[in-house]
């Protein structure tokens, strides 16, 4: 039986705990939060754990979790040794930050590392019902990197490792295919209601396009599967059509011109990355 203890009770917290209370092997034991009602809330959600009000009051552990916001990562890595918890395998859920964000408790004699699942945490219940395949980037200790990997893979995720060194690009990454692509269907269904398009068929149109786009580049690759006018090299219809969402949407038109140019480069070459030559 792994015993768990979970640092910070948001959404990845109630998430992970949903996701533990279906296993027999896995036991949450103390939960705490700067906000009693926050792992009162947690507990009672996943049916697990027991909330505490003190870090001082967390039992010993076989894993814990500092699942904080990132910019709390070290505050509260320096509060957990200055509690006085006993040295264990510490695990922290961040895309952005490496295990390194944990140094105050490495040099206390903890295992530590980083375990990020590229998920949507916006809703824990829907998120634990996603969970199965969801990748999950692991970096750090050996010991730990092991413990978490197992895990990840007992509740049905696949762990694959990441650079440490690297973490920061990676996480863009994961911004670049998930949050940027909500902020593109935004953009455009706001293009579609100035034209005049009624917003069910504007609804519509995003959804089939998105998934064709999405089919597509699962099918085929990025350069293969990109068309438009940037692909086409038609470039009186970028210049025109660029000058036509600038008057409209100055923001928006330089996401335009931008995204253009390495569409543009991305059909000719294969990559948006430029020619170093």
């Amino acid at each position: 039986m792994l015993r768990v203890n979970v640092v910070g009770a948001g959404k990845v917290a109630q998430t992970l705990m949903l996701l533990f209370q279906k296993s027999d092997r896995i036991r949450v034991q103390s939960v705490y939060s700067r906000s009693p009602e926050s792992a009162n809330g947690a507990v009672g959600l996943a049916g697990v754990g027991q909330a505490v009000t003190r870090l001082s009051d967390m039992e010993p552990a076989d894993l814990w979790f500092l699942t904080v916001p990132d910019d709390q990562i070290t505050a509260a890595a320096e509060a957990l040794v200055d509690s006085g918890a006993e040295p264990s395998v510490v695990i922290h859920c961040s895309g952005f930050f490496s295990s390194q964000a944990l140094a105050p408790l490495a040099q206390a004699g903890w295992q530590v590392a980083s375990c990020h699942p590229v998920l949507s945490f916006a809703d824990p219940q829907t998120a634990r019902d996603q969970f199965t395949g969801t990748y999950c980037a692991v970096e750090g200790d050996a010991a730990a990197v092991a413990l978490i990997s197992d895990l990840i893979a007992q509740v049905g995720g696949q762990p694959f490792p990441v650079n440490a060194e690297k973490k920061a690009l990676y996480h863009a990454a994961a911004v670049f295919s998930n949050n940027f692509a909500v902020v593109l269907q935004a953009i455009a269904a706001e293009a579609w209601a100035e034209a005049g398009v009624p917003d069910v068929v504007a609804a519509a149109l995003g959804d089939k396009l998105l998934a064709g786009a999405a089919a597509n580049v699962a099918r085929l690759g990025p350069a293969a599967a990109l068309t438009g006018p940037a692909a086409r090299g038609d470039q009186d219809v970028l210049t025109r059509q660029g000058a036509e969402v600038s008057a409209w949407h100055p923001e928006a038109g330089e996401v335009y011109r931008a995204m253009s140019q390495l569409a543009g480069r991305l059909k000719a070459a294969g990559e948006t990355l430029p020619d170093d030559d």
